[in-house]
């Protein structure tokens, strides 16, 4: 299985931007699908979940901002961010937790893709 993300870049300060990761290979069921974020010289931190069947989770400093989604016949998620500030420029990471097997429950993560909000 892999996870492939793209849609980084670089952004002025209020503007958008949109970001996909696609699973690939041998999945039986997704469980959740979300983003992380590293900033450099901090840890790597939670920005949105989506668990089947349960509702969108955010960070209180993206709640209103990002917008995390999933097309399951694609097995991709998205995240769309609106309002970018310079605080959240970082490497954004996608993560995955997959049925690959019988009774098989993985987490798998993406390459990271930069997000750059400067002018």
């Amino acid at each position: 299985v892999q996870l492939q993300a793209c849609g980084g870049g670089l952004v002025q300060p209020g503007g958008s931007l949109r970001l996909s990761c696609a699973a690939s290979g041998t999945i039986f069921s997704i469980n959740a699908m979300g983003w992380y974020r590293q900033a450099p010289g901090k840890q790597r931190e939670l920005v949105a979940t989506l668990r089947t069947g349960v509702s969108p989770s955010y960070a209180d400093f993206v709640k209103g901002r990002f917008t995390i989604s999933r097309d399951n016949a694609k097995n991709t998620v998205y995240l769309q961010m609106n309002g970018l500030r310079p605080e959240d420029t970082a490497v954004y990471y996608c993560h995955a937790e997959l049925i690959v097997g019988l009774n098989l429950r993985v987490d798998y993560w993406g390459q990271g893709t930069l997000v750059t909000v400067s002018s």
